[in-house]
């Protein structure tokens, strides 16, 4: 049981080496057994395939930020119209942010398979998933923020802009910035901007 555990171990670290290295498509499960020093037949006592071996290191970090995201987003559909009138206060919205970039600045490595080495995966897609969340999520609020100010209501085309612009946001601090902590300074201006700029297509006529 303990070897089993080990060997499983030593696979997952090798195979994340490897897909850090050449990514997804050119990885190579020769190499990821070579590396840990097991045998292929021993690779596949574990995994099911290649995808089945980057899905076990990405996965449940994947998971648990759609978790975070949803959590913040529910909240945010739950505030009363009063409580939406003072949006501007930016707070809640930074310690989200704040937030999930610690936890992805924690899964570091495989949030970069995630974002620039899973292509030819199920996992390729993964940033649209969260465009398209989000912007589910900004079309029910825009719709509330343009009842509540009796302004116009906000487009599509809009929408989906303002998700994936704020989607990647993110995506490019992960992508730049190696030092979490610079990360964490770099969020605040930009939640400001952020927020400003989406009350600022509520203002009252």
């Amino acid at each position: 049981m303990k070897n089993d555990k080990e060997t499983r171990e030593k696979l997952l670290k090798s195979a994340k080496q490897e897909f850090l290295e050449k990514g997804y498509m050119q990885a190579s499960l020769r190499n990821i057994c070579k590396n840990a020093g097991v045998t292929t037949g021993a690779l596949y006592f574990f995994f099911q395939d290649k995808e089945d071996l980057f899905a076990s290191l990405v996965q449940e970090p994947l998971s648990m930020l759609h978790q975070i995201m949803g959590s913040h987003y529910q909240e945010e559909t739950n505030l009363k119209n009063s409580k939406l009138e003072n949006f501007e206060d930016f707070g809640e919205d930074l310690a989200v942010a704040k937030q999930a970039l610690r936890f992805m600045y924690h899964y570091y490595d495989e949030f970069q398979l995630l974002l620039v080495k899973s292509q030819g995966s199920r996992f390729e897609n993964c940033v649209d998933e969260f465009v398209k969340i989000t912007e589910k999520h900004y079309r029910h609020m825009a719709d509330r923020f343009s009842e509540m100010m009796q302004t116009s209501k906000l487009d599509d085309y809009l929408i989906h802009w303002l998700a994936h612009t704020q989607i990647e946001t993110f995506v490019h601090i992960l992508t730049h910035e190696r030092n979490e902590e610079e990360a964490i300074k770099h969020i605040e201006p930009i939640i400001r901007y952020i927020i400003a700029g989406w009350m600022g297509m509520f203002t009252r006529k």
